[in-house]
């Protein structure tokens, strides 16, 4: 892998990198395709980037449907042609009881976290207000299916589903732009949800604010492309777009933003 990779992403996301190296080399080495865990939106850039930069390789992501956020990246050489079955990806509907219960996102993937699979072997977990569904990777499907049982003190359970059966979740994101004086992550927290920096630097250090799904306390935190911050009590923002600067040397900003 070529070093200078390194400059183009955060320090933190070095582990990663040498992940995604390795998922190369392997499909050059043996010719054959790689598939990924489900990636978040700035992991599935960062595996974009490298294989673009560094390959002739080709890839294709997946997550069980068009507007998916988590996705798995097939990794493959050219004389390849991949199949939609080949992604892995297992769909369930969470049936409890609708008149008596309520579900939301957070209980949803903490019970799936907590059946002892790690995170990654999820995808998207999407509701159109009152059913639930959620995207596994088919390796640990059964397991799971077994595992979850309970979403809290609400009796569920897991039924498989065809893409056929994929429900129409809401979408209340809406694309804003904003123009800001840093991408730090206080910053432009402050500037979307319109609160003090003070605020928002109290909400990042007693570790309300998670980016791209882990915990972040430093308010000096740099955004970048494809971010997505989740602010507990407030939404969630992802940075779509860099557009220049202003005259006054501001960064203009393409948001997309959920507001609770």
């Amino acid at each position: 892998m070529n070093a200078n990779v390194y400059q183009h992403f955060r320090q933190e996301e070095r582990p990663f990198i040498d992940g995604v190296a390795d998922w190369i080399e392997q499909v050059q080495m043996q010719y054959a395709p790689y598939l990924t865990d489900f990636l978040d939106p700035r992991q599935a850039y960062i595996v974009e980037t490298m294989i673009r930069q560094e390959t002739e390789l080709k890839f294709q992501f997946q997550g069980g449907y068009q507007a998916a956020e988590r996705v798995r990246c097939l990794i493959y050489p050219d004389y390849y042609e991949p199949t939609l079955d080949e992604f892995d990806i297992q769909l369930f509907e969470i049936h409890y009881p609708v008149k008596f219960a309520t579900l939301g996102h957070g209980r949803v993937l903490g019970t799936l976290v907590n059946s002892g699979v790690k995170r990654e072997y999820f995808g998207d977990i999407i509701s159109d207000g009152q059913r639930w569904q959620v995207f596994v990777a088919k390796e640990v499907a059964s397991y799971v299916k077994l595992q979850v049982e309970k979403i809290g003190n609400v009796t569920v359970r897991l039924e498989e589903r065809n893409y056929t059966d994929i429900l129409l979740p809401i979408d209340a994101w809406t694309t804003e732009k904003l123009t800001v004086s840093s991408l730090r992550l206080d910053t432009v927290i402050s500037s979307v949800y319109n609160i003090s920096r003070q605020r928002s630097k109290q909400l990042i250090e007693s570790g309300k604010i998670k980016v791209n799904w882990r915990e972040e306390t430093r308010p000096d935190f740099l955004l970048d492309l494809l971010d997505i911050v989740s602010i507990r009590g407030f939404g969630r923002i992802q940075l779509q777009g860099l557009e220049g600067q202003t005259k006054k040397e501001k960064i203009r900003l393409v948001l997309g933003v959920l507001r609770k």
